[in-house]
């Protein structure tokens, strides 16, 4: 969990670092964020941690010592299998009852810290339009953040002409303490205010200058607070919804999908005129031969013939037109069927993983005879990484239509599952798949007999 928060924070280091943001905002966003991450952490920590137990077990002789009172490996696996089940339960649990709801404050917590404007309202050198109706350039600012030199402020007025110029040696900028307010106190400078003579005509006439020793400047920050959007807008997304949420919208939209091929079809129907086209063109030469007001083509005039081509050109274009619009709509509500069935899977194959990840995990702790945080990690990494590649191409798949929703979620467990009862076969009968002595034997031999033959 602390990896998958690192690259959390990682991913969204730009949109949450100078935005003023309160340690509770960061805090809360981070105890969401670690929620969603559940679906990843927790497969990878029964695998780690059955490969560590059971080759810390066998590393110091106890699953010897377990074997020869004559209780099997798998015996001895059963304990903890009834304790991943258990958890796999609660896994299920969580993914229907809390992990929408994790989503729904994450998302939308996270998409308003992504819109909040950076809280670095003047950084150096930079003219900044942070604030309406002004643009601010600091030259220099002090070690403190506060202390400003060098200061250009340009007010515009209604027109967009800056008329108004503000120079000043020194300042020091401050919030007041409802944080409403921006209040630039300046020091040493000078006012250039441009205005229109009388006539109205020209308005850069008449030409003021104000030198000062002391002023403050107010603007107005409080549309740049952190502004929290209704939660109720991203209840829409799959992720947000439970099971009986998930069957609800599928059923509704399968519902929209047959009442919108009802609908092209009676507006095909409708739009295409009964002698448009022959009732059964057996061929393109009959079908040239329509009939048309008791004429075929070749009756017609040359203008004639013109204009129902013409007719019958723009008829087909219509149709074309018509039928593209109402089959991308079609598309995208299939598209949705598709997401909501592999999300109502998701919420199984959690559980699922859990289980598939343990058999793999526990044997090949058995077989390897290593503990701690060494070769347990990697042969871990590995067998997650097999498993989360081919996953996530089974979810792209689904998505892109090319595969059914059923089997694009469950084909991830349904390779890696033999695979953990192999190896469990295989340490149940004490094999060491995982030395290398063996492989070096086997290989010796198989090169001598080759030099042999030759």
């Amino acid at each position: 969990m602390f990896v998958l928060l690192m690259l959390f924070l990682f991913k969204y280091i730009d949109d949450l670092i100078g935005k003023g943001f309160e340690w509770y905002i960061i805090l809360e966003l981070m105890m969401y964020a670690s929620a969603t991450n559940v679906a990843m952490a927790l497969p990878l920590s029964v695998l780690l941690s059955s490969i560590m137990t059971y080759g810390s077990l066998g590393e110091n002789y106890e699953l010897v010592a377990i074997k020869s009172a004559g209780i099997s490996l798998r015996r001895a696996m059963y304990p903890m299998l009834i304790v991943v089940t258990a958890l796999s339960i609660v896994a299920f649990v969580f993914s229907d009852y809390m992990l929408p709801i994790a989503n729904l404050k994450y998302f939308s917590l996270l998409y308003d810290a992504r819109q909040q404007k950076s809280a670095n309202f003047l950084p150096e050198g930079v003219f900044s339009p942070s604030f309406p109706g002004h643009v601010i350039r600091v030259k220099r600012k002090d070690a403190d953040g506060q202390t400003l030199h060098d200061i250009m402020i340009y007010s515009k007025n209604a027109a967009e002409n800056n008329t108004d110029v503000l120079l000043a040696q020194e300042g020091k900028m401050y919030r007041t303490p409802n944080g409403e307010f921006l209040v630039l106190k300046l020091k040493n400078g000078v006012r250039y205010s441009e205005d229109h003579g009388r006539n109205n005509y020209n308005i850069r006439q008449i030409l003021t200058r104000y030198r000062f020793k002391e002023t403050e400047q107010k603007f107005d920050i409080s549309g740049l607070k952190m502004h929290r959007t209704d939660e109720s807008e991203f209840k829409n997304a799959f992720q947000m919804m439970n099971l009986s949420q998930l069957k609800t919208n599928e059923n509704f939209t399968r519902r929209q999908v047959d009442s919108g091929l009802n609908v092209n079809y009676k507006l095909i129907t409708a739009y295409i005129k009964y002698y448009s086209i022959p009732a059964r063109p057996d061929s393109a030469k009959k079908y040239a031969a329509t009939v048309i007001n008791n004429k075929t083509i070749s009756d017609l005039k040359i203008n004639e013939q013109v204009n129902a081509a013409t007719n019958a050109s723009s008829e087909a274009r219509s149709i074309q037109d018509l039928l593209k619009n109402r089959a991308d709509r079609d598309k995208d509500l299939n598209n949705n069927v598709r997401r909501a069935m592999l999300e109502y899977q998701k919420k199984f194959t959690l559980s699922a993983a859990c289980i598939a990840l343990f058999l793999i995990g526990a044997p090949l702790g058995a077989i390897i005879r290593k503990g701690g945080l060494g070769l347990p990690v990697v042969i871990s990494v590995v067998f997650f990484l097999i498993y989360y590649i081919i996953s996530t191409i089974g979810e792209k798949a689904v998505k892109e239509g090319s595969l059914s929703p059923i089997i694009g979620s469950w084909v991830a467990i349904v390779i890696i599952t033999p695979i953990g009862m192999f190896l469990s076969y295989k340490a149940a009968t004490d094999s060491v798949i995982f030395d290398m002595e063996i492989y070096k034997r086997f290989f010796n031999k198989l090169f001598k007999k080759k030099a042999v033959v030759g």
